[in-house]
This record gives C-alpha cells, sequence and structure tokens, in this order.
C-alpha cells in the first residue's frame, strides 16, 4: 500500500515538529520545512525508522526558493495528501503608533505571504488528484484583537479569512480545508517575539498549564483521520485557564 506524504512547514520547533512527529507516527511520509537545517537534520533522528523523511531548507517568504524545491519536488514526493502550514511569528508587542516597520514586514510575510506561496505550490497537484486535506494553524488572535496586537492580529486575522476562502473555493476538489486556532501554547513563540528576552517570555505561561505543542499536533491527528465525508473545519482550542485572547485564570497553577 502506497504511503501517504504530509508536507510540514515550521518543523524545526514547537507545533511543527510535533505534528512532523505524530504524522510520521500514523504512517506518513515527512517533508520537512524549516530556516534551521541542523534542527531539520535532528528530527529525522527522532522520527521512527519506517519514516522516509525530505527536510527542505527555506524560508517560506522567499517566493523564489519555495517555487524552486517545492515546485521542482522528486516523482516520490510531488503527491502531498496533507499540508500543514505551520510556520508563522510573532515579532514585538507594541502599539500601532510606536510599531516597527521591520517587525510588521516579518509577520505579514511570514503569516500571510509564506503560507500563500506554500499553499500555491502545493494546491495544483491536489486538484489534479481531487483529493487533499490543508490544515492552516491560525490563532486565538485571528479571532479577536487585543492591545498591541494590531499587526500581528491582522496577520491572523487573514489566515482566517483565507482558510475560509480556500475551502470554498476547494470545494469542487474534495480537498478539506481547516483552520485550527491554539490560544497559549508554551514553545519559543514568546521568546521570537520578545526578541531572545527568555524571562519576559517564561512570565507568559506561569501560574497557570498552557497548552503544549502535542496537544496541537494531537488534533492535527484527529482530523487527519476523520472518515472522508467529515471535516472539522474550524476549531478554537484554550488550555482550560484561558477564556479569552485577554482572560487568563494565572492562579490555576502555582
Amino acid at each position: 500500500m502506497e504511503r501517504k506524504i504530509a508536507l510540514v512547514t515550521g518543523a524545526t520547533s514547537g507545533i511543527g515538529k510535533a505534528t512532523a512527529m505524530i504524522l510520521a507516527q500514523n504512517g506518513y511520509d515527512i517533508i520537512a520545512t524549516g530556516r534551521r537545517s541542523d534542527r531539520l537534520q535532528k528530527l529525522q533522528k527522532e522520527l521512527p525508522e519506517s519514516t522516509e523523511y525530505l527536510p527542505l531548507t527555506f524560508d517560506v517568504r522567499d517566493r523564489a526558493k519555495v517555487q524552486e524545491l517545492l515546485g521542482g519536488l522528486p516523482p516520490k514526493w510531488a503527491k502531498i495528501d496533507v499540508l500543514v502550514n505551520n510556520a508563522g511569528n510573532a515579532h514585538g508587542l507594541d502599539p500601532i503608533q510606536s510599531g516597527d516597520l521591520d517587525d510588521w514586514d516579518a509577520m505579514m510575510d511570514i503569516n500571510v505571504k509564506g503560507l500563500l506561496y506554500v499553499s500555491k505550490a502545493v494546491i495544483p497537484g491536489m486538484t489534479a488528484r481531487k483529493s487533499g486535506t490543508i490544515i492552516n494553524i491560525g490563532s486565538i488572535a485571528g479571532k479577536e484583537v487585543y492591545p498591541n496586537g494590531n499587526v500581528y492580529c491582522g496577520s491572523k486575522h487573514a489566515v482566517d479569512a483565507i482558510t475560509d476562502g480556500m475551502r470554498i473555493d476547494l470545494n469542487p476538489f474534495g480537498i478539506k480545508v481547516i483552520g485550527i486556532h491554539p490560544g497559549l501554547v508554551e514553545t519559543e513563540f514568546s521568546e521570537v517575539r520578545f526578541k531572545g528576552d527568555s524571562q519576559r517570555a517564561e512570565k507568559v505561561y506561569q501560574g497557570y498549564e498552557p497548552l503544549l505543542a502535542r496537544d496541537i499536533a494531537e488534533i492535527v491527528e484527529f482530523v487527519v483521520n476523520r472518515p472522508p465525508h467529515v471535516v472539522l473545519a474550524d476549531i478554537v482550542v484554550l488550555p482550560t485557564a484561558q477564556a479569552s485572547a485577554t482572560v487568563v485564570n494565572k492562579n490555576s497553577q502555582g
């Protein structure tokens, strides 16, 4: 029986890495992308021995590189059954009037344009085969806006809208399109947002039990294993201590 192939972007850490691992455990061969080749090589050692693995080192905002690498996949890897658009970032937490233009560019280029570039390379194969599953990892920030979230929230609102648009446009081809929108997940996310300030990042997750990367990966596992006639189109997942983007019970642990 032919093994299925999953492409996971941003697979060097956090949700992407956990997703690649759990899909491999479900019998998928894995195309993993990321900007850090050493981490992609390390990931291979953590996958089941039976998993065939293709690491691709590139930045999703590099349109030419995305087209070169994903448009020129070897025939064995070209039939992608599951695409997980996970690569994303947050930079800074400033009010709009003092926001950094480079931060804005990074968030829009990676979160929105990068997702589009990768999807553009993969979708034609899915439409030709009239099958496939696309999972876009969004955020609670795509459902509501919080103070100083401005551009990051805008980028994730765009992901939410693009996901809904994909689902409509790809409906005639039987392609499943799913949006997963996590709340607070303990990954490297906050350390990137605070530009390497690990102490500030750690405080984000203190006083309660946040989601873990594997929690989101297990949701991916669940949705890809639904029967052909079932799609979980739009999923918001929060830690129990979190009620909204801004309401978190930080006295629920410790």
